[in-house]
């Protein structure tokens, strides 16, 4: 089942956010609005998304 994938698309501006969420967005491929990232399904990914869900959309894909 590794090869299921979960789009993310950042909403959100990571200004006057802290560091830790910077570093989130950063770490899931995103770094600008509107910017899209495939990545892998996995707990990890999900958690990240966690942390920053009110910055990210995510499409199942």
């Amino acid at each position: 089942m590794a090869d299921k994938t979960i789009t993310v698309e950042q909403v959100g501006s990571p200004i006057r956010r802290p560091q830790d969420q910077r570093a989130t967005l950063i770490g899931l491929g995103l770094n600008k609005l509107g910017r899209k990232s495939t990545l892998e399904d996995t707990p990890a990914v999900r958690g990240m998304i966690a942390k920053v869900r009110h910055l990210v959309r995510v499409v199942e894909a």
